[in-house]
């Protein structure tokens, strides 16, 4: 009896303890609690109710330019030294599990002032559609996307996620320039659609209701030019359609996935747009005015529509397990065909009747075999006499080399340095074997062979190299 009783006194003993000891854990973690739900309103009230999570992309770059013309002489105009900032600021919040907004500004410029900055060409560089990739003369930022996204796992009842978005496109560097920029895939297919616009997508994933692995539909709606009179009208119709300039130019494809394992993956693409702009130019060099007169002061007139089909085959992984090497390379290869679609009036790249246009792109991405997380790009593209693309918005500074009537070459290296610091080296040569590849949509853009006794061969270009190196912050 006296044995038990001791037992007991000794569990009581413990157990008091033990409760003591529970107390004054669950005193410290109220503390802990009291403390961080203090820390959490303050930071709240410094946000002043700002959830947006921001994020920044950096980079500085020297670019050596050198373009040499058709005359006789092959007259070369060199830049050895243009030293750019471009600044991206990344914006995104989800107030919830089904929509989210996203929102990208840009900052891109030449160091310095520029010498020529009052008479910078004809004023194209703030053209919308390439607002946010030509080199600017001041220090303002533009917007290059700002767009919401709602998403969800089914769609009128069935098995199908899909997601709807609306603002200001992610439209540049799509799938396949994406490489070249050491860039997660926007949008389009960018072999034949890399420009900024403004409008809607909305995607419907296939996998689960069909056997093609992976499949996936989008549509996408955009509109690239508006015509409206601005603010102050001397009518009093602000904002009314103007009948004496071009009207508006819309945009509407349809990007479809058929299969994607996520190391085979098939891409294609089918776009059209109407009243697209270009100049309308006569015999002795004048450009035609919006009252329909001609002058020499370059003015946008509209020259019918274009479509375009592309289909890609990307394979990330040789092969299956053969080597680390093959399985960290990648491969694609893309084909693009362009069709235009001439007004009754003004013809269309030179042309009153329907035009075609191919081009080829092929691929090559690798790991280096000198460090573990280098890499490199070798790519090779072609384009036709009547080839056209709406790559504007494609980082190249001699102009966009997918819209090259002739041939482009490109090698690059890209190397990350630090957790937030890269580097990168990359060449890019074109050849071109027609003139007007990256001109707009006019009779200015008729295609003319390269040669040295063509129609103003001296201010024909015939071959661009561009030899860029980069550091680049992102974190």
């Amino acid at each position: 009896m006296k044995m038990f009783l001791r037992y007991m006194v000794i569990v009581a003993i413990l157990s008091s303890y033990l409760v003591a000891v529970s107390d004054a854990e669950f005193e410290a973690m109220k503390k802990k609690m009291t403390k961080l739900e203090k820390e959490v309103a303050a930071t709240k009230k410094l946000a002043n109710g700002d959830n947006l999570k921001w994020s920044v992309d950096f980079r500085t770059a020297v670019d050596k330019l050198e373009y040499t013309m058709a005359d006789e002489n092959a007259t070369k105009h060199k830049n050895d030294s243009l030293l750019t900032n471009r600044l991206w600021l990344n914006m995104a919040y989800a107030p919830t599990d089904n929509i989210s907004f996203r929102a990208r500004m840009s900052y891109l410029k030449a160091y310095g002032a520029e010498a020529n900055n009052n008479q910078r060409g004809t004023g194209n560089d703030n053209f919308d559609w390439v607002s946010n990739e030509a080199v600017q003369g001041d220090n303002s930022m533009n917007l290059k996307q700002a767009f919401w996204l709602y998403r969800n796992d089914t769609f009128l009842g069935s098995d199908i996620s899909w997601t709807a978005s609306i603002g200001r496109r992610p439209a540049t560097d799509g799938l396949l320039a994406n490489f070249r920029e050491d860039a997660n895939r926007q949008s389009a297919l960018a072999h034949a659609v890399n420009v900024g616009y403004d409008g809607a997508s909305f995607r419907w994933n296939l996998d689960k209701v069909t056997p093609l692995t992976g499949a996936w539909i989008k549509l996408c709606l955009g509109r690239g030019v508006t015509n409206a009179v601005g603010r102050f009208a001397q009518n009093g119709a602000d904002y009314a359609k103007d009948d004496t300039l071009h009207l508006n130019s819309n945009m509407a494809g349809v990007i479809a996935v058929p299969y994607d394992d996520g190391q085979y993956s098939i891409h294609m693409m089918y776009a059209k747009a109407n009243n697209l702009i270009g100049y309308d130019v006569n015999g002795t060099g004048q450009m035609r005015q919006a009252d329909g007169t001609y002058g020499a002061i370059p003015a946008f007139t509209d020259h019918g529509g274009m479509s375009w089909m592309t289909g890609a085959i990307k394979v990330e992984g040789i092969g299956n397990e053969i080597t680390d090497f093959l399985d960290d390379t990648t491969f694609f290869i893309s084909f693009a065909q362009s069709k235009s679609d001439p007004d009754e009036t003004f013809h269309m790249l030179g042309s009153d009747e329907e035009q075609t246009g191919q081009s080829t792109w092929v691929g090559l991405i690798m790991p280096d075999i000198f460090s573990d997380d280098g890499k490199f790009g070798f790519e090779w593209n072609k384009g036709s006499e009547y080839w056209r693309s709406m790559t504007y918005g494609e980082d190249t500074m001699i102009g966009s080399k997918i819209a090259a009537r002739g041939t482009a070459i490109e090698a690059y290296y890209f190397k990350p340095l630090t957790k937030a610091l890269s580097m990168n080296l990359r060449y890019t040569k074109i050849e071109y074997d027609y003139s007007g590849s990256n001109g707009f949509f006019g009779n200015a853009s008729a295609p003319q062979e390269i040669k040295s006794t063509m129609q103003n061969a001296g201010g024909t270009v015939a071959e661009a190299t561009d030899l860029r190196a980069y550091l680049r912050y992102r974190f």
